[in-house]
């Protein structure tokens, strides 16, 4: 088995140091070189993220007694102050969450609300035109799940043995005594200086004298710190009532948004029964359920089954991986996944949403005459299963067996940038994942759940855990899914997995550094196919000749490829013992630990 692979590092010559303070602006690149990270094991509890202090947040409570859940509460909540473009408490969030007692997987659904107010009718009459909500308009804000998800997290699968002060005790301090700025997250911030000065009045608490801060510089959150230790010491309606929520809807009215304290004061997380599938009769994955596209992995790999099975595509372990032959198919099969799931994906409590007909092996087998394994399909569109005249991830397990598979998200970067009044955190701009078509599943309609893109994953094998995995990053998140699952059916490590090269349909997230030609097709499934540094340059060529629109990245661009995070639960053989390995995205500032 032979990957190329790659990692960041600084830009300077080799041997040389940077002295990063006589640099105005130090920018990581993406080097070509194989990762210099191992797969870390451990016997205990194991927590792997994009930010080192954030890993150390989740450790900090897994060592008080704490279980995988109330770990990755904390871990979600130190993210929002070492990586707040990414997520926080103004954003929506997800978890997936094997009981080892029970050997069941259970779901929590953390997404948010459309105002009641708003409906397809208001926001044209807003200006708002297009297909979508811009994502800068506060009405693309939905009421922020996050804070909820916390809450109920605790509450539903936590160990009960710490409050949920005790557990967003990591967070705090760190909000209040500050936290150096990493390097790719300095990047991503600097990209959206100009955004939060000019997204609200409270900008300034975002920024370190007016700017964006650098690698290294220390960042403090004193106001985000004050809305930690009010969901605290208040629970919930510290949140969504109160000063907060109080902050919130004054921002939102203020821009035109029509959001009212109602809307915040009736948000609640929503405990859901994950779907699943097994693929190749041994590894059964699971996802939330629709309102989330986490059902997109899932149909790909049951195409991929039935094009196993008909014989049309050799078996793919005798494929040679990252060939012509083996992208063509694991490309051809989510682009028609995604045809079918980026029109029927929807809010279940508001529109019907047919999971069980878009996994049937009947519907698969119709939608796999599709593929053909010479050419791309270039005329995909989505199917008729119901026959009548639509980020960050972290994984934690703990000593005691279980797993919490946890995403949260702002959308799009800092979301929509705007910060309310003493607060500290930025709010979404999930919203604008409506549709503003008429008759469309996923149409904006009032206190509807959007599609949402952030999908957590876990999967087992022998009616046991097997992973707790995701791969962040807008529609990168269920190819990565498929990518990496496939990799290590292959024998990859779980830091090799995430090694290996990767390739993205369309753009992902809306900020992507890609071309314009792509930001106006984010989400289209017949969109360009990007491929990042480590594949062979015939290989590429091959695919282009097949009718893919293939298109190289590399720097930053390469973020578009998601940061995943892996702890699967293996044997060793000679103790029978049950241990964690675990993988850490190279595309990312963090890592994996395990506890002592």
């Amino acid at each position: 088995m032979s990957t190329v692979k790659g990692t960041f590092t600084s830009e300077a010559p080799t041997g040389a140091t940077i002295d990063w303070a006589k640099v105005e602006s130090p920018e990581p690149v993406f080097q070509r070189f194989s990762s210099r990270r191992s797969t870390v094991y451990g016997t205990k509890g194991v927590v792997a993220c994009s930010q080192p202090l954030a890993c150390e947040a989740g450790l900090e409570v897994l060592r008080k007694g704490g279980n995988a859940a109330d770990a990755a509460v904390a871990v979600s909540a130190a993210l929002n102050v070492t990586e707040p473009s990414c997520c926080g408490i103004g954003g929506d969030a997800f978890c997936l969450f094997w009981d080892a007692e029970t050997k069941t997987v259970k779901a929590l659904n953390g997404s948010g609300r459309s105002p009641q107010a708003l409906t397809l009718e208001v926001a044209r009459s807003k200006g708002i035109t297009g297909r979508n909500i811009p994502a800068t308009s506060l009405n693309s804000v939905t009421v922020p799940g996050a804070a909820a998800a916390w809450a109920d997290t605790v509450e539903t699968f936590g160990s009960g043995k710490l409050t949920l002060g005790e557990i967003l005790e990591p967070a705090i301090r760190l909000a209040e005594e500050g936290v150096p700025v990493s390097e790719l997250h300095a990047h991503a911030w600097g990209r959206s200086e100009s955004l939060i000065r000019n997204a609200s009045p409270s900008g300034h608490s975002m920024l370190l004298n007016g700017r964006a801060p650098r690698a290294g510089e220390i960042m403090r959150f004193p106001d985000l710190a004050r809305t930690f230790r009010t969901l605290a010491e208040e629970g919930k309606d510290g949140f969504y009532k109160g000063r907060v929520a109080e902050a919130i809807v004054k921002l939102i009215q203020s821009k035109g948004g029509v959001m009212e304290l109602e809307d915040l004061a009736r948000h609640e997380s929503v405990i859901v029964q994950p779907i699943r599938y097994t693929y190749a009769n041994e590894v059964t994955v699971y996802e939330c359920p629709p309102n989330g596209q986490g059902i997109t992995a899932l149909m790909a790999l049951g195409l991929l089954d039935v094009l196993q099975e008909q014989g049309k595509i050799k078996p793919l372990a005798e494929i040679e991986h990252n060939s012509a032959e083996y992208l063509h198919v694991l490309i051809e099969c989510l682009r028609i996944a995604f045809a079918d799931t980026r029109y029927y994906v929807a809010d279940p409590d508001v529109e019907h949403v047919p999971v069980e007909e878009l996994l049937s092996k009947e519907y698969l087998k119709s939608r796999a005459a599709l593929f053909n394994p010479l050419r791309s399909n270039d005329e995909i569109k989505h199917g008729y299963p119901v026959q009548s005249s639509d980020t960050v991830y972290f994984s934690v397990t703990d000593q005691f067996g279980n797993g919490c598979s946890f995403i949260q998200s702002n959308y799009g970067g800092f979301g929509t940038a705007a910060i309310p009044e003493g607060c500290g955190f930025t709010l979404q701009n999930r919203g604008t994942g409506f549709e503003l078509q008429e008759g469309h599943p996923n149409m904006l309609k009032p206190g509807k759940r959007p599609y949402h893109t952030i999908i957590p994953a876990l999967a087992t094998r022998d009616h046991d855990l097997f992973l707790v995995y995701g791969v962040m990053g807008g529609f990168m998140q269920p190819q990565g899914h498929v990518q990496v699952l496939l990799n290590l059916l292959r024998g990859f490590t779980p830091q090799a997995a995430l090694d290996a090269p990767r390739f993205c349909i369309s753009a992902g997230l809306p900020d992507a550094e890609v071309s314009a030609k792509s930001r106006e097709r984010v989400g289209d499934i017949n969109a360009e196919v990007f491929f990042e540094d480590g594949f062979d340059d015939g290989v590429v060529t091959k695919l282009r000749e097949m009718g893919h629109d293939a298109q190289r990245v590399t720097g930053f661009g390469r973020s578009m490829m998601g940061r995943g995070q892996i702890i699967q639960k293996i044997v060793d053989k000679e103790s029978k013992r049950s241990l964690w390995a675990a993988g850490s995205d190279l595309r990312a500032d963090g890592h994996a630990v395990a506890q002592i």
